[in-house]
């Protein structure tokens, strides 16, 4: 979700809160968790703005923009097959009350 998030801003920055209200339900610390491992993988690169507070900006690099063909067929598998694997899943409930 964030490399698609930070796809949609490219080519611009985005900050830290815009990238917080634009995943709701991710805490704080996951989101910066997730944004630090991200940079250290060479997939977003990380700019501090030296300010009273620091201001932080994210933006993929050329790798991380490279998946976002990728993501996007994983998610369109998902998104046809969620009929499918909803069913799986209830079938596999109703088994194990049975048992």
């Amino acid at each position: 979700m964030l490399v698609k998030v930070l796809t949609e801003a490219h080519p611009t920055e985005r900050g830290f809160a815009e990238l917080r209200r634009a995943m709701p339900g991710i805490s704080n610390k996951m989101l910066s968790q997730t944004l630090r491992n991200l940079a250290l993988d060479g997939l977003v690169l990380r700019r501090v703005e030296p300010s009273i507070p620091p201001r932080t900006y994210y933006s993929l690099t050329p790798l991380g923009l490279s998946l976002d063909a990728p993501l996007a067929a994983v998610r369109a598998w998902a998104e046809a097959n969620m009929a499918t694997i909803d069913d799986a899943r209830r079938n596999a409930t109703v088994g194990e009350a049975a048992g």
